[in-house]
């Protein structure tokens, strides 16, 4: 009897959490939405040279690159002439690169390379040690080795030729060395920010809320409609990672006002989940004048004295389309809403015209933005 109890119990407690599913589809990641304070990236910037080229790297009118050359080969204790110096096989570049939070000195990452000059192709070239910088001017990496382009260009004496890929931009796998470590006490800290990358009131408070049903005490605070603030528990101090990785991967289902996004350029219509319509009926048609031009040529009868002429002539069609009008019942979804606008069969470029005019009309109910 006991045994048949304990299994009509988990019974009951699986059909109630099938019912009462704390996860639903919907639901995302905070790791996923959220920036956590302290835990950031630093971009990295450097000037220098790429050498080793088959003949299509800067040009000798390329100053900066000569001047360049000339300056590293003294620093070497190699006296030249800068109206000797050729650079056909030596290009200047840009290096970039992004230092990731809680690196360490030794680590390694990755560096694009662009040209500066004129060179026609980075292929096959070595970039020099060339010392990266962040924006206080300070030196956090060195990088140097092969560069790896993915393309190639080659050309002909008569000016034609053939490209693949972008051959002036080449990037360095762990090309570049960690020398300096930014600075972080981020284990030492009592309190953090979580910051959402889109504010909402809504998803800020089911943030805060899901914070402290997951730790059980009430130690979040929300600051505005982006950030939480979250007081460390007694229990987590000195182990903030932990506490971190509990909550990044809390499950919350995450807000945002309704909005339909048009861009012009590509005809591109966007709309989101909420968006609602207010009943209203809607008809659109096209106008097409389509215009010929030819010329007809009279020839006149022979021996009669006249000259040959040439008359123009112009047909004109106008073509408009007719649609019925389709009635959109008020507070449909967005499914209705396509479907209706299907109905009448109009293109994404038409979209942008019709849901201005539900706009002024006043029967959107969503932002319509215009990128």
């Amino acid at each position: 009897m006991g045994k048949t109890n304990f299994k009509l119990c988990i019974l009951l407690i699986a059909f109630i959490m099938g019912v009462y599913d704390v996860t639903p589809s919907r639901a995302v990641r905070v790791k996923d939405i959220a920036d956590i304070e302290g835990v950031r990236s630093n971009q990295l910037i450097g000037y220098g040279l790429v050498v080793g080229l088959n003949g299509t790297g800067d040009k000798g009118g390329t100053t900066f690159t000569v001047q360049s050359l000339v300056n590293m080969l003294e620093r070497m204790g190699v006296a030249v002439n800068s109206q000797d110096v050729k650079v056909k096989n030596v290009a200047a570049v840009v290096a970039t690169a992004t230092l990731p939070s809680f690196t360490r000195a030794g680590g390694r990452i990755d560096v694009l390379i662009s040209s500066l000059g004129d060179a026609s192709s980075l292929q096959g070239g070595t970039l020099l040690l060339t010392p990266l910088r962040a924006s206080d001017r300070e030196i956090y990496a060195v990088a140097q080795g092969p560069i790896s382009v993915g393309g190639f260009s080659a050309g002909g004496a008569a000016g034609g030729g053939v490209q693949k890929n972008h051959p002036t931009v080449g990037r360095i796998m762990e090309g570049a060395i960690i020398e300096r470590e930014v600075p972080s006490n981020f284990s030492q800290k009592d309190s953090l920010l979580i910051t959402l990358h889109n504010s909402d009131f809504t998803t800020v408070s089911r943030l805060s809320l899901a914070i402290n049903h997951k730790l059980g005490e009430d130690i979040t605070e929300s600051l505005d409609a982006r950030t939480v603030r979250l007081r460390v528990p007694h229990k987590f101090h000195g182990r903030i990672v932990e506490l971190m990785a509990s909550i990044e991967n809390l499950d919350i289902v995450p807000d945002a006002v309704a909005k339909v996004v048009l861009d012009e350029r590509t005809g591109t219509v966007v709309m989101g989940e909420n968006v609602r319509i207010s009943t209203i009926a809607i008809s659109h048609g096209n106008l097409s004048i389509e215009i010929k031009e030819r010329s007809n040529v009279s020839q006149p009868l022979p021996f009669s004295g006249g000259q040959t002429t040439i008359t123009p002539e112009s047909d004109v069609t106008v073509t408009e389309e007719r649609n019925k009008l389709i009635l959109v019942p008020s507070g449909v979804g967005i499914a209705e809403v396509v479907r209706s606008l299907n109905a009448i069969g109009v293109s994404p470029r038409d979209l942008i015209a019709i849901f201005q005019a539900i706009k002024a009309a006043g029967a959107l109910q969503a932002v319509l933005e215009i990128i």
